[in-house]
């Protein structure tokens, strides 16, 4: 019963369409910042190094190294300040969390970018043209 009911309240609280994005992907985050009166978006550009959790409470790490100083961000997959998540690069991994990525800077903070299939590219250009 009580599980039932808090299902349905996290329900209404969900986000239709979150965006599509996995650990490697580099992804800009526009979240919503209030400052008294006004509001306005900043942008967070970096890696994703991990997922967890499921549901209203699902979380996402984004790393990114600015100034030669690494730094980590952690977003509530569903929070209201998130206003888009954009997939900029999608990264080839073979982990489900990159903390190895924490420590480095340079060519090391690199992830292998996901090679399509010649298929996948004609289709999309297909579906470009026609529309």
């Amino acid at each position: 019963m009580r599980d039932a009911l808090i299902s349905k309240i996290e329900s209404k609280q969900l986000k239709q369409n979150p965006g599509n994005f996995n650990v490697g992907d580099t992804i800009r985050v526009h979240t919503r910042i209030i400052e008294g009166d006004k509001e306005r978006i900043q942008i967070f550009t970096g890696t994703v190094i991990g997922r967890k959790g499921k549901g209203i409470s699902e979380t996402f790490t984004v790393h990114r190294v600015a100034f030669g100083e690494g730094m980590e961000r952690v977003f509530v997959l569903h929070s209201p300040r998130i206003a888009k998540i954009e997939v900029t690069k999608e990264g080839h991994v073979r982990r489900a969390k990159l903390n190895y990525l924490k420590g480095t800077s340079g060519k090391a903070a690199k992830v292998k970018g996901k090679v399509k299939r010649r298929t996948e590219e004609v289709a999309e250009t297909e579906s470009a043209l026609e529309a």
